[in-house]
């Protein structure tokens, strides 16, 4: 059985910084394109970042390129969102997702969330100025 598992969000001031976490069982980490996506209330979901494949391949959404850094742990089995310099515009609901993907290119596609299979629960972040 697979499941992600988000944790890590919570309320902090304009500036600070947040470390997200997704714990994902039953996945070998390598084979899959895991993403982080974001939805606001009344707003459509926004990819924030992907890494992907043996090389750990990232990408990043223009809003939080040299804000944000997507990483992982193959022994823990875990996906971070280290978020620096935060601002009240990050505040939402972020989402841990996760797609088989060995061998194919989801350098157009990564930040789709039709391209996602599994979803996690989501974590709550709030960013006040």
């Amino acid at each position: 059985q697979v499941q992600l598992v988000e944790s890590g969000g919570g309320l902090v001031r304009s500036g600070e910084s947040l470390t997200l976490s997704c714990v994902a069982s039953g996945f070998t980490l390598e084979y899959y394109a895991f993403a982080w996506f974001r939805q606001v209330p009344g707003k459509g979901r926004e990819g924030v970042s992907c890494i992907h494949g043996s090389a750990g391949t990232t990408y990043y959404a223009d809003t939080v390129k040299g804000r944000f850094t997507i990483s992982r742990d193959n022994a823990r089995n875990t996906i971070y969102l280290q978020m620096n310099s935060l601002e009240p515009e990050d505040t939402a609901v972020y989402y841990c997702a996760a797609d088989f993907a060995p061998e194919r290119a989801v350098d157009s596609t990564w930040n789709q969330g039709w391209s996602y299979k599994y979803w996690g629960q989501g974590t709550s972040v709030t960013v006040s100025s």
